[in-house]
């Protein structure tokens, strides 16, 4: 067999063992608390698409979770944590709902609750606040977009999906997660150059920083043998060495 071929299979069964055995595993002992922000997230983001089918809802659900760029900095900062629990309008809420559980409920177990929350918050921060930059830019510079772009609505957990998909393929080195995940993202993010698009790529980049810098700190920090070592049979005692007194040589020693 090719030697890159073996490389290849080791790295996926490495990364099989580290991603599905290990979250398997902390399932099994946590059960549904091990997952129980991915659960929350999907639960609170289905009541919001119910409450936007009303107009007196969703006028609330408006003012306490709808992002722009046009707004004051502190608006969008109080509105932030909100907004990423609204459904985009323009897309269906059940198509992203897999992936919000899938990659909260993976961060969760492998990377702690905590850290869960401080990658999908800084994630969808940092589009946030990329999106501000780039529409006071302006149009004239690459990294600017059209200052129409400021009255586009900016909700969902888009950004926070893909970033979190970002921090574990780099923190546990999982290249076929960010095959699937996170390459499609970037892609689609550079085929269609709107906002939304241009916010993914700030969120990856910013993660994918972050998440390199803590994986040179604390390299293999949460990488985790996904069994445990096999324990074969108890190895036969060996031949019993010399008696050996405890204190000190059984034979008188000459002195100086």
């Amino acid at each position: 067999m090719p030697r890159i071929v073996r490389r290849v299979r080791g790295a996926l069964r490495a990364e099989w063992r580290c991603l599905a055995l290990v979250a398997w595993r902390q399932l099994r002992e946590r059960g549904l608390l091990g997952v129980r922000l991915a659960l929350a997230a999907s639960l609170a983001m289905i009541c919001l698409h119910e409450l936007q089918q009303f107009p007196a809802s969703d006028r609330v659900v408006r003012l306490v979770g709808e992002v722009r760029a046009d707004q004051p900095l502190w608006v969008s900062l109080l509105r932030t944590p909100v907004s990423v629990l609204v459904p985009t309008r323009d897309q269906p809420v059940w198509g992203g709902l897999p992936r919000l559980v899938l990659s909260l409920g993976l961060a969760q177990l492998l990377l702690g609750p905590r850290r869960a929350l401080l990658v999908g918050y800084g994630a969808t921060l940092a589009g946030t606040l990329g999106a501000r930059v780039m529409v006071a830019i302006g149009p004239d510079h690459f990294a600017g977009v059209p200052t129409a772009y400021a009255h586009d609505v900016d909700t969902g957990a888009s950004a926070a999906v893909v970033g979190l998909f970002t921090c574990l393929s780099v923190r546990l080195r999982a290249p076929v997660l960010c095959l699937a995940f996170v390459v499609p993202t970037v892609v689609g993010s550079v085929l269609e150059p709107n906002l939304a698009g241009r916010e993914h790529l700030v969120a990856v980049a910013c993660v994918a920083a972050c998440a390199v810098f803590q994986e040179r700190r604390r390299p293999g920090e949460f990488r985790k043998p996904g069994l445990p070592a096999p324990s074969g049979p108890p190895e036969a005692p060996g031949p019993p060495g010399p008696l050996r007194s405890s204190r000190g040589p059984t034979r008188p020693t000459a002195r100086g």
